[in-house]
């Protein structure tokens, strides 16, 4: 089984350019996409519902064009849900719960902490409401699989120049320890897991200072499993030369 994550930067954007005829193609299970910027209802039907898929889509209730997540499944969940039932976690349309009979699959957009100390505590809210909503699921005795853009990078190892980021939001020490109570839950950073000692591997560039053309990135975009799944996994990649947004889609694939 092989899933793709994939950060978009606006669904009608890549549909526009090609890109999702591009990845929809590809040899993949499960597709999600965050940052989608729209409503279900704004989709051409080839993208709301391309054939051989099942498609959900949460969008943000609060501002048009704005976060979004969306998930393409060969298989039809046992059951879907938007969010975490919790409205000021959920107004902005950031998670979808997929329930299929071995595992729960989430898909979330998490916040960026830019815009100022409002927005930081936001994300940190969001980062800790969303361990304690998967922490239950795990107790109900459901394997867990997240994925999607967190925003963070974990270690200095994670992006290009750490020391230049080290008071920028997507590096501070607040939000890096979240990631750290992550782990020290027992999810594994799947990627890094498997590839301890691998540098220069990212999945977002900056597009105004062309920073792709320079791999000068960060690895904001993860897959973390619960520990009963790793007995499963086969790979975790990047594809870094998929084109279409400023993040590259990452796959993970189970036996």
């Amino acid at each position: 089984m092989k899933i793709i994550s994939w950060n978009v930067n606006g669904l009608r954007a890549i549909h526009k350019k090609g890109n999702f005829a591009e990845i929809i193609k590809k040899d993949f299970d499960i597709l999600c996409l965050q940052e989608t910027k729209v409503e279900e209802t704004q989709l051409p039907e080839e993208v709301r519902a391309p054939k051989g898929y099942y498609a959900y889509f949460s969008h943000s209730k609060m501002r048009k064009g704005y976060s979004g997540v969306a998930v393409y499944s060969k298989t039809k969940p046992e059951k879907v849900e938007e969010g975490m039932c919790l409205k000021d976690m959920d107004k902005e349309g950031r998670l979808l719960v997929l329930y299929f009979h071995d595992y729960v699959l989430l898909n979330c957009y998490f916040p960026n902490g830019g815009g100022g100390p409002v927005r930081l505590k936001y994300k940190l809210d969001f980062y800790d409401t969303f361990l304690g909503f998967t922490e239950k699921l795990r107790k109900k005795g459901h394997k867990i699989i997240i994925c999607g853009d967190v925003n963070t990078a974990h270690e200095a190892v994670d992006l290009a120049r750490p020391k230049e980021n080290e008071k920028n939001t997507g590096f501070l020490p607040e939000e890096r320890a979240w990631i750290d109570e992550l782990i020290y839950h027992g999810y594994l950073d799947i990627y890094r897991h498997l590839h301890p000692n691998t540098k220069d591997v990212y999945t977002y560039w900056d597009m105004k200072t062309s920073a792709r053309d320079r791999n000068v990135g960060w690895r904001i975009d993860y897959f973390f499993i619960s520990p009963d799944l790793l007995p499963r996994v086969k790979q975790a990649t990047m594809l870094t030369d998929f084109l279409g947004s400023d993040h590259c889609p990452i796959v993970l694939e189970l036996k």
